[in-house]
């Protein structure tokens, strides 16, 4: 099959390739096979991080599995890497793949002299410290938070004589394997991974003269990418699930990424088909909410009324029992409140971010009843407007209470700016930091932004990611040694040492489709690309270059692919140029 990653739009797609990381898909896998929307490539691994021992004993020839593999064995036993064991020690060696994968691995061992099978130990990791790691090990602080939640990362198997085995499905970059019988010697041609992946194009891009902000655009389109499964995931290690509050900003970087896609909509309907009213998606009272937002986003993005009827009569219903939970104009939400995990437990700013999602939802409620002619809908979201905007909780020193409020109207944009600046981006967070982000764009704080996008999102790639994680405490950087390497002494472990709630240690997710989030604002703030009308008929250009000079990309409509150039001239004003597709009308 060929490749199609690579859409023939524009010559800009020559400077924005596929996955920045390495060129994976590009030019390192051997062989490529297709089933329904799902692809599945074998990659080789990139580089050996660890070995077992040093003298070529128990390891011999390793570097013949960095080297092609076209997946036929032969029955020559020659060039093979070699695993021994003894009774005093058994081989093992740690693979590193270049970048985050989700997949499984595939191990093809060579001709030897006992026709039997070789049990081995296999470890996905996202990092090398969760490869290295040993569940049942509870000496090494961190170690034993690895599981095998979701996906299977640690686990044992019989490799066959002169054959090849197929096994896991996980998130991974890195891969330990260990030689568990004693007194063989287990000649292996190949470990390679299998990776699984929508093969779609990358119609969006975003380019500009600044490579920090360019990487972090492609690693947040790439974050999303894989977890574009069957599903539309939040994680593709643990997390595999359609969490719809999450889903926002995952949705946002896909349209902006590959436009319209199937999985959004399979993923929002599975929310809404598994939640018979009164229940709450995901038991979470926010998150449906942020069913009812997201509606409002994909139809102005995508423009199609007939999706957008059928989620009427359930929409409806959704909309008065959330007006039925206020009381005088405050929510009164029940279910499970949540907003995101580091305000989780602050009851105070859980209620003012509720209540600032309850007025974004009864908005998007509104734009949606005049979009479908529905009077009665309309007039249910107006009322419960009117009486909701009268309240002004506190945002109580908190940077998610104060984004959502200025993003409802309940703060003052120059206020919500004050908390979200204070000591920069400590208190930042992957999931709710796009919408700290739109509220500084609300203030005119652009360049602001930019920089805390490079600070917070930059300080992950500077760690060795290649996917932006689920959680990320600013201040864990310092002393900390990168994911792609052992962990010096001293140095301060960012993926086994850190973590709470149910990221606690080797159990959180360094690929979460939540945190891709600049890919979306860059686009938006940088690009100035805002959709006006429903299904893009109508988009404004108004970038906001800050102390860029040029910034350049396209944004995938429904008509078609937008071109837009950014160039600031020497007396500082900016000189734009476009090409829009047919049916999208631009102004600027």
């Amino acid at each position: 099959m060929k490749v199609t990653f690579l859409p023939i739009v524009s010559f800009l797609f020559c400077v924005n390739i596929l996955f920045a990381q390495n060129n994976i898909l590009r030019n390192n896998f051997d062989e490529q096979l297709q089933d329904d929307l799902i692809s599945k490539s074998y990659v080789t691994p990139k580089k050996i991080v660890w070995l077992s021992d040093q003298d070529n004993k128990y390891v011999k020839n390793q570097d013949v599995l960095l080297s092609g593999f076209d997946g036929q064995l032969s029955t020559s036993g020659e060039g093979m890497c070699i695993l021994r064991s003894d009774k005093d020690k058994q081989a093992s060696i740690l693979l590193d793949y270049g970048t985050e994968l989700y997949g499984g691995i595939q191990i093809a061992a060579a001709i030897r002299g006992e026709k039997k099978p070789v049990k081995i130990r296999v470890r996905l990791g996202e990092s090398v410290s969760e490869a290295m790691s040993n569940a049942i090990d509870n000496t090494v602080p961190g170690m034993n938070s690895a599981t095998n939640d979701h996906s299977l990362r640690d686990f044992t198997l019989e490799v066959p004589w002169l054959g090849t085995v197929e096994v896991g499905n996980s998130g991974f970059r890195f891969v330990r394997i260990d030689l568990l019988d004693e007194d063989v010697e287990f000649p292996i041609r190949s470990i390679r991974a299998i990776f699984r992946y929508r093969d779609i194009p990358y119609l969006g891009s975003f380019t500009c003269d600044n490579e920090r902000l360019n990487k972090i655009w492609q690693v947040g389109a790439y974050t999303v990418h894989l977890n574009m499964q069957e599903y539309l995931w939040d994680g593709i290690k643990r997390d595999r699930l359609v969490w719809l509050g999450d889903l926002h900003p995952e949705v946002l970087a896909v349209n902006t990424v590959f436009g319209e896609n199937e999985v959004v909509r399979k993923s929002l309907d599975f929310g809404r088909n598994t939640t018979p009213l009164p229940g709450w998606m995901n038991g979470i009272s926010s998150y449906s909410l942020w069913w009812v937002i997201i509606h409002r986003d994909l139809y102005l993005r995508q423009g199609d009324w007939e999706y957008l009827k059928e989620q009427q009569p359930y929409l409806t219903s959704l909309i008065d029992q959330i007006v039925s939970k206020i009381v005088d104009g405050k929510e009164n939400l029940d279910g499970g409140r949540f907003l995101d995990w580091p305000t989780d437990g602050n009851k105070d700013v859980i209620h003012s971010g509720l209540q600032a999602l309850t007025i974004l939802t009864l908005e998007a409620g509104k734009d949606i009843a005049g979009w479908l002619k529905d009077k009665g809908l309309e007039k249910t979201c107006t009322d419960a407007l009117a009486l909701s905007k009268k309240q002004q909780p506190s945002h109580h020193g908190n940077k998610q209470a104060a984004a959502l409020l200025s993003l409802a109207g309940n703060l003052s944009p120059n206020a919500a700016s004050e908390v979200i600046l204070k000591d920069g981006a400590k208190d930042f967070a992957t999931f709710y930091g796009y919408y700290m982000l739109e509220a500084l764009a609300k203030d005119g704080k652009y360049q602001e932004a930019i920089d805390l996008i490079s600070n917070y999102w930059g300080a992950m790639l500077d760690l060795g990611a290649t996917t932006f994680w689920e959680n990320f405490v600013y201040e864990e950087r310092i002393n900390a040694a990168r994911i792609d390497e052992i962990v010096p002494e001293g140095k301060y472990d960012i993926h086994a040492d850190g973590g709470a709630h149910c990221y606690i240690g080797l159990r959180g997710s360094l690929c979460h489709g939540w945190a891709s989030g600049p890919t979306t604002w860059l686009t938006k703030h940088i690009l100035g690309i805002k959709v006006l009308e429903p299904g893009a008929r109508v988009i404004r250009l108004q970038p906001h270059l800050g102390s860029l000079n040029y910034a350049e990309g396209t944004y995938p409509t429904s008509h078609g692919v937008l071109y837009v150039k950014h160039v600031k001239q020497p007396d500082g004003k900016i000189k734009t140029t476009y090409k829009a597709p047919k049916g999208v009308k631009v102004v600027h």
